[in-house]
C-alpha cells in the first residue's frame, strides 16, 4: 500500500480514529431512533506551491474534512454534516439530521443500498504513496518546470506561472447494515502555464501531470517543455470558412465525447426520461469496433475504488461491448426508480478503457496520432474546447473550438474562433476511429476520436 512504514504514519492512525467516531455516530443514529443510517467522511491533506516568473506565487497546506451523516425514518431522508468529531458534536448533528427527516416527503427508493451488495472488507488497490516533501523542495521543482519553458523558445515571454501539488488523504464510509471500511490515498500534479508571443499575437497553453505515486511524475523539464511547445503551436491562428468536415478530437480532449456519453446512460437522467439514450440497453450506440471496459480495481489507478460512494462494492464490467449497450450508470435510488440493481456508480465511473478493435488487428502504430491525422486526411484537429452548449435531452452538441487545420494527414497551420456541431446520436455513429494515443490523466483512457463529419461554422 505504501512506502512508509504503517505503525509510524499518522495519516493512518487518523484513518482509525475516525473508523472509531463513524462507527460511534452509527450508533448514537440508532440510538435516536433512526430505522438506518449511512456516514462518511474524507480527509485531505497536502501541500500546494505555485511561481511565476521565478517567483513565489503561492503556499497553501490543506488539512480539512468533515462527517456526513444521513438517516432514514419510515421513508423520509435527513442529511447534515459536522467538521467536529467530538461526541458532543456528533449527537448535535445526528439530532439534525433526524429532525430533517421529519419534515422530508415519504419516499419508497430512498435508503441504504442491499447489504448483499456492499463492500464488506476494503480491498486494497495500491493507491497511497506519500511524498515527503518541504516546502523548498516543492517551490524549487516548481521553479524549474517553469523555467524549462521559459528557456525552451525565445517566443515564450510570459508566464502564468507553475504549480505543484502533494496531497495524501482517506475516506472512510459505514452503515447501519454492519459495513465499516475505508482506505488512504494520494494524489501529486505538477503544472505549468505560458505564454507565447510573435508580434501583437499572444497564445496560452499548458502541460501536466498527475498520479498516484510522486516518483511516475513527469519530470518538470518535460512539462515545461511540453507546455511551451503547445503554447507556441498555437500561433498565428486562421479563421475557417463554414463548412462540414471530419473532425479529430486530441485524446486530452476525446474525454469530453465520453463524458457526455456518461450523463447519458446515468440512471439520475433516465429515471426523469432526461436523455437521449433512453431505452438504449443493448441496443446499437457505437459502430461495432468501439467497446468500452470498466475496470475499477487497477493498481495505482487515478479512479480505482474497491467501493462507491454507498459502500457498493465495485466490480468490472463492460460498458459497451462491440458497439452495444451493457449496462447503465446507476446508484441505488435510480436502480430503484427503474426497477433496477444499482450498478456501484454512486460518485462517479472507475477506469473506462476506451478500445477499438481494429487496433488489435492492424497493431497499436497503426493508430498512433499520426496515424490518425493520416486517417483524417483532410478536417479538423481539436485541441481546445469552450462553453457548455451540450444538450443531453435531445444530443444536441454545439461548442466552441480551437485546433489546427490539417490536409494530407499533416498539420497546416492552428485555427480559432470557431464552433463545431452535431448531434451526440450521429456523433457517436459516425466515429470512424479511436486511436491507441491513450490519454491517462483521468477516469477515462482513450485516445483521440475520429468522428466522420460535423458542421464547422467560421467566418
Amino acid at each position: 500500500m505504501t512506502t512508509k512504514n504503517k505503525a509510524t504514519d499518522p495519516l493512518l492512525d487518523q484513518l482509525e480514529e475516525v473508523k472509531g467516531r463513524v462507527a460511534k455516530a452509527l450508533e448514537l443514529a440508532k440510538s435516536l431512533g433512526a430505522d438506518g443510517a449511512e456516514v462518511a467522511m474524507s480527509r485531505q491533506q497536502g501541500l500546494s506551491v505555485g511561481t511565476r516568473l521565478g517567483e513565489v506565487e503561492n503556499v497553501e497546506f490543506t488539512n480539512d474534512g468533515a462527517l456526513g451523516i444521513t438517516v432514514y425514518q419510515q421513508g423520509r431522508k435527513g442529511s447534515a454534516s459536522t467538521a467536529d468529531l467530538s461526541e458532543k458534536a456528533l449527537a448535535q448533528t445526528i439530532e439534525a439530521a433526524v429532525n430533517i427527516a421529519k419534515y422530508t416527503s415519504v419516499d419508497d427508493c430512498s435508503g441504504l443500498a442491499d447489504k448483499e451488495l456492499l463492500a464488506m472488507q476494503a480491498q486494497d488497490l495500491d493507491l497511497y504513496h506519500p511524498k515527503a516533501i518541504d516546502t523548498e523542495q516543492a517551490i524549487e521543482i516548481a521553479k524549474v518546470c517553469e523555467q524549462s519553458a521559459l528557456d525552451s523558445d525565445s517566443r515564450i515571454g510570459n508566464s502564468d506561472g507553475a504549480s505543484l501539488d502533494c496531497f495524501t488523504g482517506f475516506k472512510v464510509y459505514g452503515n447501519s447494515h454492519g459495513q465499516l471500511v475505508g482506505y488512504p490515498s494520494s494524489r501529486h500534479s505538477l503544472s505549468c502555464v505560458v505564454i507565447a508571443g510573435s508580434g501583437d499575437e499572444m497564445q496560452r497553453d499548458y502541460a501536466y501531470d498527475v498520479n498516484r505515486d510522486f516518483s511516475l511524475l513527469d519530470s518538470g523539464i518535460t512539462i515545461g517543455k511540453q507546455a511551451a511547445s503547445e503554447a507556441i503551436s498555437r500561433l498565428n491562428p486562421h479563421k475557417l470558412s463554414t463548412q462540414k468536415v471530419p473532425v479529430l478530437f486530441r485524446s486530452d480532449i476525446a474525454n469530453t465525447i465520453w463524458g457526455h456519453f456518461i450523463a447519458a446512460i446515468s440512471g439520475g437522467n433516465l429515471y426523469r426520461k432526461s436523455s437521449f439514450l433512453l431505452d438504449a440497453l443493448g441496443t446499437d450506440v457505437f459502430p461495432n469496433f468501439v467497446s468500452i471496459q470498466e475496470r475499477p480495481h487497477i493498481a495505482k489507478a487515478l479512479a480505482s475504488s474497491a467501493f462507491d460512494s454507498e459502500g457498493v462494492v465495485t466490480q468490472d464490467r463492460d460498458i459497451i461491448n462491440q458497439g452495444a449497450l451493457q449496462t447503465y450508470l446507476l446508484t441505488s435510488y435510480s436502480a430503484r426508480k427503474l426497477g433496477l440493481t444499482t450498478t456501484g456508480h454512486a460518485g462517479g465511473i472507475h477506469n473506462w478503457l476506451v478500445k477499438d478493435s481494429n487496433i488489435a488487428t492492424k497493431g497499436s502504430k497503426a493508430a498512433d496520432f499520426d496515424a490518425m491525422l493520416k486517417t483524417l486526411g483532410t478536417g479538423l484537429l481539436v485541441t481546445e474546447l469552450m462553453g457548455q452548449g451540450v444538450n443531453v435531452v435531445n444530443g444536441d452538441y454545439s461548442r466552441g473550438a480551437a485546433g489546427f487545420w490539417v490536409e494530407n494527414g499533416e498539420i497546416a497551420y492552428p485555427v480559432s474562433e470557431i464552433t463545431i456541431a452535431g448531434n451526440l446520436a450521429k456523433m457517436f455513429k459516425g466515429i470512424i476511429a479511436v486511436g491507441s494515443d491513450f490519454d491517462k490523466h483521468g477516469s477515462i483512457c482513450t485516445g483521440s476520436i475520429l468522428i466522420d463529419e460535423m458542421q464547422v461554422a467560421g467566418q
